[in-house]
């Protein structure tokens, strides 16, 4: 599997968003997409998933141009665990997973035993087979995110992305997300996609790593090239010191202060 995206720019009405963007991942890649509020993060997920159509470029998935894509075949091909997601209905957390499949079934058809074979695997591979038959209304905000990770999984995608899936979970469900996320990525053969404000959490977790700046590209490559502290300084625009942790020797970003000329 391979995703290209090729010069791609968007703009809301004559606001440009996104400006020549370009870039390529493959199945097991974690492609994370950092930069401050307002550089385009969601906006790039967005256009990768046919929510939004380019004003110019083109994304490949195997070569094939998505545009040309209909709505089941991008579901085929892409899953998505959107920035903001809640069901307010009381449907099981099985029948919210179930949902995952519609884009392998025909129209007004119930489904086989193949999609619940596949359902039980996705409930499995996210460590939620306990909680099959619980309503998504009673669940902790940790445990809804698995439940639309593996919703996504249902749809057995070759791309998986993420925006933001760590907000609002306190610090061991963001590494219990994280970590599975890393499995299923290496065990599943997928590509990732995900944005992270938490530029430690990107720089543990990432194999590539993308930082946008207002719309464009300002550096891409290695997590440990990308996140340093001349291009904190220069795209967000705040000192940081920079660091290695004791075990496992990821690296760690601190905030020190912010700079006074860049925060106007």
């Amino acid at each position: 599997m391979e995703l290209k995206i090729l010069d791609l720019s968007f703009s809301y009405n004559s606001t440009k968003t996104l400006d020549s963007i370009a870039l390529k991942i493959k199945g097991r890649d974690i492609l994370c997409i950092i930069g401050p509020n307002g550089s385009g993060k969601t906006t790039l997920l967005k256009c990768m998933n046919k929510k939004l159509k380019p004003t110019t470029g083109a994304i490949l998935v195997n070569d094939i141009n998505m545009l040309r894509m209909n709505r089941k075949e991008v579901a085929k091909n892409i899953g998505a665990v959107p920035q903001v997601s809640t069901v307010s209905f009381p449907f099981t957390v099985y029948d919210l997973v179930m949902m995952g499949r519609y884009s392998h079934m025909r129209r007004f058809s119930a489904e086989n035993e193949n999609d619940r074979a596949v359902v039980s695997q996705c409930l499995a591979r996210t460590g939620i087979v306990h909680m099959a038959d619980r309503l998504i209304t009673e669940i902790s905000g940790g445990e809804y995110q698995k439940v639309v990770i593996a919703r996504a999984l249902a749809q057995q995608p070759k791309i998986l992305l993420l925006d933001e899936v760590t907000s609002h979970l306190d610090i061991n469900h963001q590494i219990e997300i994280l970590e599975l996320v890393k499995t299923l990525s290496e065990t599943e053969n997928l590509a990732i996609v995900m944005v992270l404000h938490d530029l430690s959490l990107a720089a543990r977790y990432s194999t590539k790593t993308i930082m946008l700046q207002k719309g464009r590209v300002f550096a891409c490559g290695r997590p440990e090239d990308v996140i340093s502290i001349e291009n904190i300084r220069d795209v967000y625009g705040i000192e940081v010191e920079m660091g290695c942790s004791n075990k496992g020797n990821y690296l760690n970003v601190i905030p020190l202060s912010i700079i006074p000329e860049m925060s106007d």
